[in-house]
């Protein structure tokens, strides 16, 4: 067991329904460090750099989410390719010399999540968004996906960034317009990057038979679109599976300890949602 007391915390704005402190205590709890602690911070990009400095040699890293995954970065001494391939950091690693190293295991996670569900390759997918996380989910296709990615965004703007973002990661980037979403379910795998409620007109679309979809939500859950894939019998991927998989490869990089115990942060996870503790 653990002698020494550390410390983790997410970090971001809105914070307080966050799970990350659910899935962190349950992996200390199970690996037995019961001098480790994890909190959370609202926070938000103005009051980031006097907190971070403020840290003393207990902290052994921080999760962020938005609105810190960039305005971390001029505070870093390093981040992993991954974490520049989208400019966007969501776990710091404080390292025994003092150095901040940052990380995005978002995309890892993403990619982790639907191994989990038997997606290793597949020919084309569709993202439906053009946010942060639709940026890692390109990221994330860039490994997996062999073919074209159709991006369904709102604006010309969007497009462009998400062009953008294909050049930069290698992937074919089809743009369609938001009023055709519906077309695109019929690819492989659908990845859903959009608020709560912004998917759910397409619910009455979803094809006969329908592949994968991925809808990076949890709460509320199941989604319209995500209940209506299930009831036609297609395989769905949530944002709880999400939150663990990068969850797990947080403890992992500050705890030192592997594996993770990917069962006890989802039972965590679930009896959180299900209306148990989310403190």
């Amino acid at each position: 067991m653990s002698t020494t007391k550390r410390r983790a915390a997410v970090l971001g704005s809105p914070i307080a329904h966050s799970l990350s402190p659910v899935l962190h205590r349950a992996a200390y709890a199970e690996l037995g460090l019961d001098d480790w602690s994890y909190d959370r911070f609202e926070m938000d990009e103005a009051g980031l750099p006097g907190f971070v400095e403020g840290l003393d040699d207990s902290w052994a890293g921080l999760s962020l989410t938005m609105p810190l995954k960039r305005a971390i970065l001029p505070l870093l001494d390093g981040i992993s390719d991954t974490a520049a391939s989208v400019e966007a950091v969501n776990t710091v690693v404080f390292t025994e010399d003092g150095r901040r190293l940052g990380d995005n295991t978002d995309i890892p996670g993403m990619i982790a999540a639907l191994r989990e569900r038997g997606v290793d390759k597949v020919a084309s997918a569709a993202v439906l968004g053009a946010g942060a996380t639709a940026s890692s989910a390109l990221a994330a296709l860039a490994r997996i996906c062999t073919g074209p990615v159709v991006a369904c965004v709102r604006s010309q703007a969007r497009a462009e960034e998400m062009r953008g973002w294909g050049e930069r990661l290698g992937v074919d980037v089809v743009i369609a317009d938001w009023a055709e979403a519906a077309t695109v379910l019929e690819a492989p795998l659908v990845i859903a990057t959009t608020p709560a409620g912004a998917t759910d007109v397409l619910a009455a679309e979803v094809p006969e038979r329908p592949g994968t979809l991925f809808d990076v939500l949890y709460e509320p859950w199941p989604t319209a679109l995500a209940a209506a894939w299930s009831g036609h019998g297609g395989d769905v991927v949530g944002g709880l599976d999400l939150l663990v998989h990068q969850a797990v490869l947080q403890v992992e990089q500050m705890t030192g300890r592997a594996p993770a115990p990917l069962a006890a942060m989802r039972a965590a996870g679930e009896q959180a949602l299900s209306g148990g503790t989310a403190a």
